[in-house]
């Protein structure tokens, strides 16, 4: 199994791919860059990360790599966890090079190091677009505006002859001489005059582009993301006979909404009150706090805040982990 290739074929669908256990690759879109005294142009592209906190197996690498491999949901996520066993192993004495994503090896401190090639942009929308340079509007203007005099040679074989033309027709020369000087500035006029033209329409192509290009990435991701579903296998139907029983529970003050969640968890607590009063203070410290779901034990679980995509939850998740080095831990709700 490359694991390596299908790695690479998520990140063009995805912007987190999980390796249970071992960490995520991560991709952050980056829109087109103009330097304009340089004349450089950068186009569109996905810049790549990882991030060693984020381990927990979400199914869409095993889920992948079972349909493309045809096998169970349980088998494919058993090859993943072996062929993680084999890269930590390995990382003990040597690097982990994986061909067009980047490369793995161990601080002197025993952390793991993540170093992106950047050969390769993971942005769909951009495919066929190269970075390129320009020269600088103001070195054409600058070389447009050298213009060569005109020197006429003399002609040395009849000189009697040239000083009399001299003296006969000198306003006429002077006039010529006039005309030309008006009309090489006439044409430098025009050239600086297209050189401004074409430099402001080109910036409002390119302005246009941009805004199409960014519209477009962001139709593709929610697409994607509306589209995701995981294939876990078929599972055999059982019919179980259980008498109902109605109970009659009382509304508690906690308010839970329904739907599926990704929330950074600070305390489970069996008391309501010490868990409102633990919402009540991270409120006053500036995060949006609200509660989770209950557990399945009844403790009142409340979170630093609770989002709809996980890369929001990650975000903060790490920002109190290492910025904070508070304690927290993540929860997906709904399922």
């Amino acid at each position: 199994m490359n694991l390596t290739s299908y790695i690479k074929e998520l990140l063009y669908q995805h912007e987190c791919v999980t390796l249970p256990n071992f960490g995520s690759f991560l991709t952050q879109s980056t829109g087109v860059k103009i330097n304009r005294l340089t004349g450089d142009f950068t186009a569109p592209r996905k810049t790549l990360s990882f991030n060693r906190l984020i381990q927990q197996n979400d199914g869409v690498l095993a889920s992948y790599i079972a349909t493309r491999e045809g096998l169970s949901y349980p088998d494919a996520l058993a090859a993943i966890t072996e062929e993680i066993n084999r890269w930590n192993k390995r990382l003990a004495s040597n690097l982990i090079v994986l061909p067009g994503i980047g490369e793995f090896s161990l601080t002197v401190e025993n952390r793991l190091r993540f170093l992106p090639f950047g050969e390769i942009n993971f942005d769909p929308q951009a495919t066929g677009l190269q970075d390129f340079q320009r020269k600088p509007l103001s070195s054409q203007l600058q070389a447009a505006s050298i213009i060569p005099p005109v020197v006429p040679k003399p002609d040395n074989s009849t000189p009697n002859t040239m000083e009399k033309e001299n003296l006969a027709f000198t306003p006429e020369q002077t006039e010529e001489k006039g005309s030309s000087t008006m009309k090489y500035a006439a044409i430098g006029i025009v050239a600086v005059a297209l050189l401004g033209a074409s430099y402001f329409f080109g910036n409002q192509y390119l302005e246009s582009e941009k805004i199409k290009s960014t519209e477009l990435a962001q139709k593709r991701i929610t697409k994607n993301v509306q589209e995701a579903s995981f294939d876990l296998g078929a599972i055999s139907g059982i019919s179980v006979n259980v008498p109902a029983e109605i109970e009659t529970v009382e509304e508690t003050s906690v308010a839970i909404e329904s739907g599926s969640y990704y929330s950074v968890i600070a305390g489970s607590f069996r008391d309501q009150a010490n868990a409102e009063r633990k919402l009540a203070s991270l409120k006053s410290q500036g995060f949006d706090a609200a509660f989770a779901e209950s557990n399945s034990e009844g403790l009142y679980r409340v979170a630093y805040g609770r989002f709809e995509t996980k890369r929001e939850a990650f975000s903060l998740l790490s920002f109190i982990k290492l910025s904070l080095e508070e304690e927290a831990w993540y929860l997906v709700e709904g399922y």
